[in-house]
């Protein structure tokens, strides 16, 4: 697939940046700075907001026309100017054309005051794919979430409530497509009560059909040559939510305290991103460190099973490799982890077909199709077939990612702590192992893979596990060639501290944790199926397979192969209260959901966790914080507790899957 993805630009005399699509400037080209200071910080009385907002606060600003990135920059900028350090910002922009890396770089260069500012976003600036993609800067304390693609196709996914507008984009004469009454209709659904909004736009069509949204405009004097910008209000009424039992619960009105339980890659995840909203965080974990299970792996991999089709698991997949990948950047790079490339064979017609399929669907900056001998080059070892090349991925240490995630000062592990029961009290949860209480707070978020069934609140979600092994190879001088991780039914990575790591196996039966020289075995003939030389190098069948290290652990997995993130509700009150629903699927009954308060949820990632739980750690906090979701509205209701004992109502008595 060519690259159509990016931003086409062409540069003028003056070294600024012009689109080829178009036809129009980025910005000003006498004072681009001062017009969005004008035309979007002061018209939205940003610096008033700003100084306004109360410690663990967070204002949200949407715009439509991402750009250059130059108003973000600048709303950042005034926000560390005026805000209090305990207030948080929120920014959502969509952007159909995505400037590429250097021209982004090139284009910055420009403005030398926000160069600060710019070089952490640059440095954050990785796998801008189609879709939701989540930036976290300023350590957590700014949250950039773009929406790549075109501004109707991403807006109606949105959920969030929007205090702040830059409606922005190329000149409604040139792109207006974009200008449209339906746009201004998804501005209005998702604004806050009073929220503002400003354009440099100034056109009679856009302020009726604003007016018409339910906005409130006023024509005020531009900037330069510019006679009149817009700034307005909305003063509509914001719209209501969808479905009950997919609303969000009451913000928890008690200290900013959380349980987590789990210090896996999930646990770690969620307790990261609490912590970076100001929570404090008891991070319980039965074991004497984090990352003792399933994150424990010494190398996983960077592994995107896409679906052409758009599915909800591929649009997860697609937004939370780009927020890990970008997490990434900051362990050592070669210790902890590194961006090898990730390439997947086709081993077979069926899997060809497939690949093809995905080829036409994603960017090339995504993933790239290779033949056989374009594939060997890269991998430096011989190969059976071509497959899919993913340039950005490659695989990581896990227990260092979870051990970033985890060192921040508002976190406390809690090792040894193994906790066996919930049982809420006086508006909060007591933490208990067996009759011994442990702690409480007013939130738990039960992160610790299928062992959450043990508490009877969440005992009812069809969580499975599957064994999983994997196998250490010594690496030799040759094998030391391999360049990247190649997968097929197995995958085998790069070595890392001398060692290959190969696998990785699957019982669904077995609970016997202990390595078996059976599933080395097994791994070895995955290796031959990936590559015979690689095996040849690594002198294989010189290998007793009962002498290789290795470690097993169990990865937790739901039926439809989502995780489960969210808010829990009390099951029996569920059914009760939506009975009407095994009569009538299509009834939207106006019961509130009987939310478990302060219970939430972060399980169920399968093989996939290092690309989904970090992100479900932004999904959590942003249901308890009342924040921008970080994915489709849709793929979140897609990966919600609730969504099993919906099924099983509108099934009837049947099974929950």
């Amino acid at each position: 697939m060519s690259d159509t993805h990016h931003a086409q630009l062409d540069w003028d005399e003056r070294g600024q940046p012009l689109s080829r699509s178009y036809g129009d400037v980025y910005f000003s080209q006498e004072n681009g700075l001062e017009e969005t200071r004008y035309v979007f910080l002061a018209n939205n009385d940003l610096a008033e907001r700003f100084a306004a907002l109360a410690n663990g606060e967070c204002l949200s600003i949407g715009e439509t026309g991402f750009g250059t990135g130059l108003n973000f920059l600048c709303a950042w900028q005034l926000f560390e100017q005026q805000a209090p350090a305990g207030a948080r910002l929120h920014f959502v922009s969509v952007e159909k054309y995505p400037l590429r890396h250097d021209d982004l770089q090139r284009a910055l260069a420009l403005w030398p005051e926000l160069a600060p500012f710019s070089a952490e976003l640059l440095t954050q600036y990785r796998a801008i794919h189609p879709g939701f993609q989540r930036l976290l800067l300023a350590g957590g304390r700014v949250m950039l979430t773009l929406l790549i693609g075109d501004v109707m196709e991403q807006l109606p996914q949105l959920d969030a409530r929007i205090d702040a507008w830059f409606l922005d984009g190329f000149n409604p004469a040139k792109n207006p497509q974009m200008w449209t009454p339906e746009l201004f209709a998804e501005l209005a659904r998702l604004s806050a009560a009073n929220a503002t909004l400003g354009t440099f736009s100034s056109a009679g069509v856009v302020r009726r059909a604003l007016i018409d949204a339910g906005f409130q405009m006023k024509r005020v004097p531009g900037l330069g040559k510019k006679w009149e910008v817009l700034k307005g209000r909305f003063i509509g009424n914001p719209t209501g939510e969808g479905k009950p039992w997919f609303a969000r619960p009451a913000r928890p009105a008690r200290e900013k305290h959380a349980v987590v339980i789990g210090a896996g890659l999930a646990g770690c995840a969620t307790a990261a991103s609490l912590a970076a909203r100001g929570w404090r965080v008891s991070l319980l974990e039965r074991h004497a460190a984090v990352a003792c299970e399933a994150s424990g792996n010494p190398q996983g991999v960077l592994y995107l099973k896409l679906s052409a089709h758009g599915t909800a698991l591929s649009q997860l997949i697609v937004a939370g490799f780009g927020h890990t990948r970008r997490l990434l950047e900051r362990l050592q790079r070669g210790a902890d982890w590194d961006a090898c490339g990730v390439l997947q064979l086709a081993f077979d017609d069926k899997e060809a077909a497939r690949q093809a399929k995905l080829a036409a669907a994603f960017p090339v900056d995504l993933l790239a199709s290779l033949t056989r001998e374009q594939a060997e080059t890269l991998a430096g070892i011989g190969l059976p077939a071509g497959g899919l090349f993913y340039p950005d991925a490659g695989w990581v240490h896990p227990p260092a990612l979870c051990q970033l995630l985890a060192a921040h000062p508002l976190i406390s592990l809690m090792t040894h702590h193994e906790a066996l029961q919930l049982q809420r009290d006086n508006g909060q949860w007591q933490v208990l192992a067996g009759a011994r209480p442990l702690i409480s707070a007013p939130v738990v978020v039960l992160a610790a893979a299928a062992e959450i069934r043990r508490f009877a609140q969440s005992a009812n979600l069809p969580l499975k596990r599957i064994r999983g092994q994997i196998s250490r190879l010594p690496a030799s001088p040759a094998s030391s060639e391999l360049r990247t991780v190649v997968c097929a039914e197995g995958y085998v990575a790069p070595p890392r501290d001398g060692e290959h790591t190969l696998g990785a196996s699957f019982d669904f039966h077995s609970d016997d944790l202990t390595p078996s020289a059976a599933e080395h075995a097994g791994n070895l003939e995955l290796l031959m199926d990936i590559s015979t030389d690689l095996a040849e190098r690594l002198q294989v069948d010189q290998i007793d397979p009962a002498q290789l290290e290795g470690r097993a652990a169990f990865r937790c997995t739901s039926p439809d192969y989502l995780p489960i993130v969210g808010p829990l509700a009390d099951a029996e009150a569920f059914s009760e209260a939506y009975a009407v629903l095994a009569k009538d699927a299509r009834q939207v009954p106006d019961v509130p959901c009987p939310w478990l308060p302060g219970l939430y949820i972060n399980s169920g990632h399968g093989s996939r966790g290092l690309i989904s739980a970090p992100l479900s750690g932004e999904l959590i906090a942003a249901w308890l914080e009342d924040e921008p979701l970080p994915l489709p509205r849709a793929v979140a209701e897609a990966c919600h507790p609730n969504r099993f004992a919906l099924r099983k109502l509108i099934r009837g008595a049947g099974s929950p899957t």
